[in-house]
C-alpha cells in the first residue's frame, strides 16, 4: 500500500525550517540548500513543494502568528495584560519570533503580499485587543470613556516599542511588563 503523504505538514516543515534560520541569521541565510539542510531533507524535495524562495518565504510568512497562538492560549479568555505580555519576547521562543517577524517585515516592505499577511496578521490582533477592551470597559475594569479602537492602537504600538527595546538590550522583560502595567493604570477604573 503506498505511503500517505501530509503534504500541509511537510509545508509546514519547511516553514518552521525557514523561521529557524532567519531567527539565527536573517532572510539573507535562508535559501533552499540551508532550508533543506535545517529540515533535513532535499532540495528537491523543498522545490516540490515551493517554486522559488519567494513562493517559500511567502508561504512561512503565514505561519508566524503559531507561535503567539501558542503562548496565549490559556483555558480561559486572556485579560489584555497577558495578551500584551505574550507579544513580548520575554523568553528564548518568543525572542525567536520577534526575530524572524522583524527580518520578514523589512521584506515586507518590497513585497506586496508579504505586506498583506502582515496587515492581516495585525488587523486581527487590533480586533481582538479592541474587543477584549471593550468587554473589560462595560463591564467596569477601565474608565467608562475609554475609546476601545484608539486604545489597542496605543497599547499595539507600545508593545511593539516594548518588543524591540527589549530585543536590543535597553529594556529589560521587567522594565517592559511594569510600563505596560503602568499605562494600564491609567485606564483603570
Amino acid at each position: 500500500m503506498p505511503k500517505r503523504v501530509d503534504h500541509e505538514h511537510r509545508r509546514q516543515q519547511i516553514a518552521a525550517a525557514v523561521r529557524r534560520i532567519a531567527a539565527d541569521r536573517g532572510l539573507e541565510g535562508v535559501s533552499l540548500n540551508e532550508v533543506a539542510a535545517e529540515a533535513g531533507i532535499s532540495k528537491g524535495f523543498v522545490q516540490h513543494y515551493f517554486a522559488s524562495r519567494d513562493d517559500m518565504l511567502r508561504f512561512a510568512t503565514t505561519t508566524l502568528r503559531s507561535g503567539l497562538e501558542e503562548r496565549i492560549a490559556t483555558p480561559s479568555e486572556p485579560h489584555v495584560r497577558e495578551l500584551l505580555i505574550a507579544l513580548l519576547p520575554l523568553d528564548e521562543a518568543a525572542r525567536d519570533d520577534a526575530l524572524v517577524a522583524n527580518a520578514f517585515l523589512m521584506r515586507a516592505l518590497k513585497d506586496p503580499e508579504i505586506a498583506g499577511h502582515f496587515r492581516t496578521g495585525h488587523g486581527r490582533l487590533r480586533d481582538a485587543v479592541t474587543a477584549m477592551l471593550a468587554a473589560a470597559r462595560d463591564d467596569g475594569e477601565f474608565v467608562a470613556t475609554l475609546d476601545p479602537v484608539s486604545e489597542a492602537a496605543l497599547l499595539l504600538a507600545l508593545v511593539s516599542g516594548l518588543g524591540d527595546a527589549v530585543l536590543l538590550g535597553y529594556q529589560t522583560g521587567e522594565e517592559a511588563i511594569a510600563l505596560i502595567d503602568l499605562h494600564l493604570s491609567r485606564i483603570t477604573a
